[in-house]
């Protein structure tokens, strides 16, 4: 089953590791279906619902890169790719409940075919599945594993919550990423190169790497949101604005006290509908917090490239670096 490397990798030039990461991706994606299907035919569906419907598989390609630190392609690499999967599809099931989305990889969210209850007791589902594979996987990786799964709680939590007392608002978004997009990146790459034999001190580098990315992962999707149009990233236009999602730029733009920063950002907290979001987009897109937005996501992918500067010099580490620049180039 040949699969396509995400996107983040169409900066790396070295053709033989693209091969390789595509031969063991293909591996994965085999395991990923099998670990997803179920003996009992309606839980099947459920669980495999979002797996078959395809998706980038950027941590599982993160697990085989950073795996070429060590000795790569072995089964404990492979099976590590599997979890990272399933853990992120088990994320996805939940947040779309939280949420209340409707679609996501171009089919009906889960709560939609079968309500809420469904969709959460199978988000569990699968992460009793991927704790059940890394399981075997030895003690440091289940430990590793285990912290992260309480991090990505967390960070739901908080991002429910939302900011208390005097903590910063922008502080406080910044963290919930981390929390929920960034910790499970680091441990895609933390997993890969644990479990390939490479040198224990590449673990800090990894795990700040993952974290910083996915900082950048995250505010590079809310420029997205506001800049792009639907050719470009296949979704409408200001559909987080709509659905009064937090995002940077609205986020910065509350520290802006001209009054056509009130104002604009008036609009916006007052509730949007289709009618007035175009004649809104266009304000904030003049704006100057989509520049200092795309500053902040600059600042976070450079921060990525710092962090493994400790990772000898190589294929791996040159394709980290692309990978961050791909990261924050996207546009859709």
């Amino acid at each position: 089953m040949k699969i396509a490397l995400p996107s983040q990798l169409r900066l790396v030039t070295d053709k033989a590791l693209l091969s390789s990461l595509e031969s063991d991706l293909s591996k994965v994606e085999e395991r990923i279906i099998e670990a997803t299907a179920h003996a009992e035919v309606m839980v099947d569906s459920m669980t495999s619902h979002l797996a078959r419907a395809g998706g980038k598989r950027m941590r599982p390609v993160l697990t085989l890169l950073t795996s070429h630190l060590g000795t790569p392609g072995g089964e404990d690499v492979l099976d590590a790719a599997v979890v990272m999967e399933i853990t992120h599809l088990a994320t996805l099931y939940h947040d779309d409940v939280m949420d209340q989305a409707s679609t996501r990889r171009g089919v009906d969210t889960a709560h939609i075919v079968w309500g809420n209850n469904i969709a959460i007791l199978t988000g569990d589902l699968l992460f009793a599945r991927a704790s059940n594979l890394v399981s075997g996987l030895g003690q440091e990786a289940l430990q590793l594993q285990a912290k992260i799964f309480e991090q990505l709680v967390l960070g739901q939590l908080h991002e429910t919550i939302g900011p208390i007392d005097q903590e910063d608002p922008v502080d406080h978004y910044i963290q919930v990423l981390r929390d929920k997009t960034g910790s499970l990146i680091a441990l895609a790459a933390q997993l890969g190169a644990m479990l390939s034999g490479a040198d224990s001190s590449f673990q800090k580098p990894l795990e700040e790497f993952g974290q910083s990315i996915g900082v950048a992962f995250q505010l590079i999707d809310d420029i997205i949101d506001i800049e792009s149009t639907k050719s470009q990233s296949g979704k409408v236009s200001g559909t987080d604005l709509l659905a009064g999602v937090p995002t940077l730029p609205v986020l910065l733009l509350a520290k802006h006290d001209d009054s056509k920063s009130v104002k604009l950002l008036a609009d916006i907290s007052s509730g949007l509908d289709v009618a007035s979001l175009p004649e809104v987009l266009e304000r904030l897109r003049a704006h100057p917090v989509m520049e200092e937005s795309k500053l902040e996501t600059r600042r976070w992918a450079e921060a990525a490239i710092a962090a493994i500067a400790p990772l000898p010099k190589g294929k791996v580490r040159t394709a980290l670096e692309a990978f961050a620049l791909a990261v924050v180039e996207r546009k859709g």
